[in-house]
């Protein structure tokens, strides 16, 4: 699969639907760009857009649509109830598919590079990006809004952008970076009192005592008094949580929620957790969501294609990406076992225990799965590299760049299959008795792709010049390599004990 890399800037702009078209069409003359959602808000004057593709696309796009909007929105006459300091106000990147973090790190600087070069905007960068810590959190790089910003960046140097002039134009400044997905949600109450709106949003916020991962503010939208929010890690503190708090603290002030909104897209898994909680859905499957169920079924045809692909004599998919595979089957095989314990009144003591090795056993195998297609694209970076002009005098450099990515690829498939291991561990021993030959099969997969893992991080260690990287590049794959050793010798003991068989 192809590398995928989400944007969703924000434009201070929500009353002239015309601009914001003028902005989003911009991004749709980009060949290979989706966009997949764009909204207006009159009272926050603001609009968000999603879009998706490739992260040469997309940062392209992204361009496109902060020189657009620096064209259309004019900052000395904008006036809406969200925080901002430009007409492009953020522009975040956010990782979804063979991609990471640093890729995306790299092209929020890239981006902001000629931002502040080509259309004379000052830029900060944020989060992940962020060249400080006091820059990564966004509400910082917004203090004083645009007005306030308007003479600070002039006179006080811990204003000054990272990338522009210290001078603020027409358009602003604008704040690009890199980050998680991000659920943008607001609650409404009953009331047109914004200071209950202000009250709960200071009790629910991280960076005043509330939850972690929430950014909140009151506001009044409407007519009615708005809790607006963005929650930065909906795993660590989830939907349902923060909505039930925002139910208790209005309780306090004789308010009740009257509806919620999203702002944007949301991940299917925070709905998916979300319905848990509320329905009591203590044992709920993710797949036994019907849509999840065909998806299922359709992507059970995808070995052929795969087996079909590395037979065909092409560099890639090749042994990184069936290391990859093996992991992946071994994380699923562990889910298996987990849940056919799970539920069965002999092993009920164990049910916490079980629920949480399905969970990880479900995150290892996506992040094994994702594999498949990173070790593929990490080749193909070798061979690009490989490509360019021989008096090109960046060509030697930018091989050992791509080659140390070809055996970190590998080396990040062995980790995870080592905890894959673990957890097989855990149900080889404790695991449905019935089950326990699959908790053995898991151990032999996940062997299978440490090993596979270990002989292209090894080849790939061998051409690179620096001895240093080279050397912590195999030394742990080696120390893997034994863990796994172990770790599937012990589980194949406790599998013969424990189904009573001898197995040579």
């Amino acid at each position: 699969m192809k590398p995928l890399v989400e944007c969703v800037p924000n434009f201070s702009e929500g009353r002239r639907p015309e601009v914001v078209e003028a902005i989003v069409n911009a991004v749709r003359s980009v060949p290979g760009v989706a966009v997949l959602d764009y909204s207006l808000d009159a009272d926050h004057n603001r609009s968000v857009l999603t879009f998706v593709g490739s992260p040469e696309v997309v940062e392209i796009a992204a361009f496109a649509a902060i020189k657009r909007a620096a064209e259309l929105i004019d900052m000395n006459s904008h006036i809406g109830e969200h925080p901002r300091i430009g007409a492009t106000d953020v522009v975040p990147f956010v990782p979804i598919r063979g991609v990471e973090m640093g890729d995306c790190v790299a092209i929020a600087r890239r981006l902001g590079k000629r931002v502040g070069e080509e259309l004379g905007i000052p830029v900060y960068l944020y989060e992940y990006a962020a060249t400080r810590p006091d820059r990564e959190n966004l509400a910082n790089l917004r203090k004083g809004e645009y007005e306030g910003l308007r003479e600070a960046i002039k006179t006080d140097p811990e204003r000054a952008p990272d990338f522009g002039p210290s001078e603020l134009g027409t358009a602003g400044a604008t704040v690009i970076g890199a980050r998680a997905p991000l659920i943008a949600y607001n609650v409404y109450l009953n009331t047109s009192n914004v200071e209950v709106a202000d009250q709960i949003a200071r009790a629910i916020r991280h960076s005043s005592g509330g939850l972690r991962y929430v950014k909140a503010l009151g506001l009044l939208v409407n007519g009615r008094a708005q809790v607006s929010m963005n929650l930065t890690d909906y795993t660590h503190t989830p939907i349902h949580r923060v909505q039930e708090m925002i139910r208790s603290e209005a309780a306090r002030y004789g308010c009740l929620i009257t509806h919620a909104e999203l702002i944007g897209l949301i991940p299917q898994q925070a709905l998916i957790d979300a319905a848990r909680w509320y329905l009591q859905l203590d044992l709920f499957r993710d797949d036994q969501i019907l849509e999840r169920r065909l998806q299922y079924e359709e992507e059970s045809i995808i070995p052929q294609p795969f087996l079909d692909a590395v037979a065909r004599g092409e560099p890639t998919p090749g042994g990184g990406s069936v290391a990859a595979l093996a992991g992946g089957l071994a994380a699923a095989l562990a889910a298996m076992v987990a849940r056919t314990t799970i539920g069965k009144r002999q092993y009920a003591e164990l049910e916490p225990v079980m629920q949480n090795i399905a969970r990880t056993a479900d995150d290892l195998r996506l992040a094994l799965m994702r594999g498949i297609s990173d070790d593929s694209v990490a080749f193909e970076g070798v061979l690009s590299a490989y490509r360019m002009d021989k008096d090109d005098p960046t060509r030697t450099a930018a091989i050992q760049a791509a080659t140390q990515r070809a055996a970190e690829v590998p080396l990040e498939v062995a980790r995870l299959s080592v905890q894959t291991l673990d957890q097989l561990k855990t149900l080889a021993l404790q695991g449905n008795i019935n089950a326990v030959s699959d908790a053995g099969s898991g151990a032999h997969m996940a062997l299978a792709a440490v090993e596979a893992a270990a002989l292209n991080v090894l080849v790939n260690a061998r051409s690179l010049e620096d001895q240093v990287v080279a050397a912590g590049l195999r030394d742990e794959i080696m120390i893997l390599r034994e863990q796994a050793r172990t770790l599937a010798s012990e589980i194949h003991r406790i599998v013969e004990e424990r189904s009573g068989l001898l197995i040579e």
